[in-house]
């Protein structure tokens, strides 16, 4: 998901996975790195995977240190975005003058450019999504000769990776946004969201460290792989919030348990 401003009332024309382009960005150029500078980038649960793991820190640490968090437009849901300098040009924080200095580990909008995706914006029935360009004056990177296809783009990019694992996220995020806007999200529901999504070292102690694995019947190959991958817990996480908020999924309760738990919260009140 691209976060980048288009043209106030303009809308984007729209792209799809066949589209054929020419760009190529390189230290050459001479707008290299202006992109980088004055945006807004939302962030993905796999992006922060792949940044915190690069930088070596925990995900809160990431988050505090890396990340400003917002609701997101007509979901309810909070999300992040990148922090940037607090310079005149609004920098990103990992961006030099030869370059990206986490390059290989870049989040998915970055990887996209000069494409952005809509699919959270605009309805379409073509299942490869909705694509525009990022139409910025000063990027010269169209005037190279490099010719892409979208599919061949997002491939050569790697987001389509990035994408495989964000998929379930992306799907909540859209379905949410189709509830109406008066039926809001509870507190604890949205905290448990954000925990799911970014906070994923977090996520892994709720996960094992409480009463998780009581509460809800899960495959042991699921339990095991979850334990030490941030991405198979991510793909739990994703499951038990589509639970969770719409209550729809594979996700299944120890029916047991939760009457348990329910008498002893009957009884706290009581």
């Amino acid at each position: 998901m691209n976060s980048t401003d288009q043209g106030a009332n303009i809308p984007p024309v729209q792209l799809n996975m066949e589209s054929r382009f020419s760009f190529r960005c390189h230290p050459g150029v001479s707008c290299f790195t202006a992109c980088c500078r004055g945006i807004n980038i939302m962030l993905t649960p796999y992006d922060i995977i792949r940044m915190k793991d690069r930088l070596q820190m925990r995900s809160d640490e990431f988050l505090a240190v890396y990340t400003t968090p917002q609701i997101l437009e007509k979901t309810d849901l909070p999300v992040v975005t990148m922090k940037m300098l607090d310079d005149d040009e609004k920098t990103c924080p990992f961006v030099r003058k030869d370059g990206c200095i986490i390059y290989s580990d870049r989040p998915s909008a970055c990887r996209y450019y000069p494409l952005g995706v809509a699919t959270l914006s605009y309805k379409t029935d073509d299942d490869g999504g909705f694509y525009f360009f990022i139409n910025e004056p000063h990027c010269r990177g169209f005037e190279e000769d490099t010719e892409w296809t979208v599919a061949s783009w997002r491939k050569d990019q790697g987001v389509d990776a990035y994408d495989a694992i964000n998929a379930e996220w992306t799907d909540l995020i859209v379905r949410k946004r189709s509830v109406p806007a008066n039926l809001h999200l509870t507190e604890k529901i949205k905290q448990m969201f954000f925990t799911a999504s970014y906070d994923i070292d977090r996520f892994r102690r709720f996960v094992f460290e409480s009463t998780f694995l009581t509460l809800y019947d899960i495959d042991e190959v699921t339990v095991e792989k979850a334990r030490s991958d941030d991405v198979a817990l991510l793909q739990l996480g994703f499951r038990w919030l589509k639970w969770l908020i719409f209550k729809d999924g594979d996700f299944a309760v120890d029916e047991r348990t939760a009457a348990e738990r329910r008498e002893r919260w009957t009884q706290k009140q009581i």
